[in-house]
């Protein structure tokens, strides 16, 4: 049976590791909360008003930074904070009002998110220390 399946559905190993699949379903999460929420509230009709367009953006790049990389816990586990204050309330703004909503909407989703935030949040990855150099001026590191 198994050899019939096979030749039906070739099976082949995951290409892309657990770790980088959860940070990709962080980011349709919060793509998916701004969307909701600027659909809902700023009655955007098929594409992101400018500000929100500005805050996927900036989502987007602080996800990309994260210093947990692939190991990233949820934003509401995570204990450093990426965003600047202001940008940090915004999202905080979009997550009150789609976290709830987004059950209905993306149910498989929302989910996974909450299985994620089950996870214990991982330690946070040393810095590599740079070399000591003498200073030329006072004669020390």
């Amino acid at each position: 049976m198994l050899n019939r399946i096979e030749t039906v559905m070739p099976l082949s190993p995951p290409t892309v590791s657990s770790a980088r699949q959860r940070r990709q379903r962080e980011w349709k999460t919060i793509e998916a909360m701004i969307g909701l929420y600027c659909r809902d509230l700023h009655a955007s009709r098929g594409q992101l008003c400018p500000g929100c367009t500005e805050l996927t953006t900036y989502a987007r790049l602080r996800l990309e930074k994260c210093p947990y990389g692939d190991g990233k816990p949820t934003c509401a586990k995570c204990p450093v904070h990426c965003y600047k204050p202001a940008c940090r309330e915004r999202v905080r703004e979009v997550m009150r009002y789609a976290g709830p909503r987004l059950l209905l909407r993306r149910p498989i989703l929302t989910i996974r998110h909450l299985l994620d935030e089950r996870q214990a949040t991982p330690d946070l990855p040393r810095k590599r220390k740079r070399p000591e150099t003498q200073s030329p001026v006072l004669g020390k590191a």
